[in-house]
């Protein structure tokens, strides 16, 4: 299993045997700096791909060969676009799962009240989802978490227990926080790229392609885009005999204390 911990035994005992074999037979000593180049873009991918459960096993989707999805949004709430993807989800008789910040939970407390009296299940995205999240330590990481979880509780009366990471980033102070805070780690198998593409065209076939079972659908209730295609995307899943269900069902997680 490729994980953190394999992968430092594996290339220790790759080193030291280059190191050896340079010794004895005086081979190129330039092959011995490739290793630690290879271990970099290993880590490197096991901290970006979210599904790679390098440090941490992270929940990405279900095994099921149920006609199932999840629908998750991150990085509200969100003023302008959260109450009309609300109402969507409403309309649609769909529930849903938001992955807040908590820095933006102030001044919309009315939003994340809606968000549950509507039956969506809210998660911990972090208080700050600030760009160097991943390099705070693990003693500020878990303050972070802890304080989002607050805000939420002042509001909801809930304690999330389901974390995302801040773009989905994990390495062992991650890791740490999530064990020390008690989380369950959740990821997602469908990006939607909803921040990045501004063609609904593009957008709906990019999501549709990613129906299947047991799929989980990250948008963001921040983008202008994701409202305008989410109905149309809600009604293709039921044409094709799907059903979206809460992320707790399909992936069988407890998502509160």
């Amino acid at each position: 299993m490729l994980n953190f911990r394999n992968t430092n035994i594996f290339f220790i005992i790759l080193l030291a045997a280059g190191i050896g074999i340079y010794i004895q037979y005086g081979f190129p000593f330039y092959f011995i700096f490739l290793l630690p180049i290879a271990y970099c873009l290993i880590v490197f991918w096991g901290c970006y791909y979210v599904g790679s459960n390098f440090f941490i096993t992270i929940v990405c989707k279900a095994n099921t060969a149920n006609k199932e999805i999840a629908i998750s949004f991150d990085d509200g709430p969100a003023t302008l676009f959260t109450p009309g993807i609300l109402q969507v989800l409403k309309n649609e008789h769909v529930k849903a799962t938001f992955f807040c910040i908590g820095s933006r939970i102030a001044g919309n407390e009315a939003i994340l009240k809606q968000v549950h009296a509507d039956g969506h299940i809210i998660g911990n995205h972090s208080y700050s989802h600030h760009f160097w999240f991943d390099l705070y330590s693990a003693k500020k990481m878990q303050d972070d978490l802890a304080l989002m979880d607050s805000e939420m509780e002042k509001v909801t009366g809930l304690k999330p227990k389901l974390f995302r990471p801040p773009y989905g980033v994990t390495n062992p102070n991650v890791k740490k926080a999530i064990i020390t805070g008690s989380y369950i780690p959740v990821g997602w198998s469908v990006r939607s790229m909803d921040t990045v593409i501004k063609d609904e065209k593009k957008l709906l076939n990019r999501i549709n392609a990613g129906i299947q079972p047991g799929a989980v659908f990250l948008f963001h209730d921040t983008c202008n885009i994701t409202l305008k295609v989410l109905p149309e995307f809600i009604q293709e899943v039921k044409k094709r005999g799907y059903q979206v269900v809460p992320l707790d069902k399909l992936l069988d997680l407890q998502a509160y204390v």
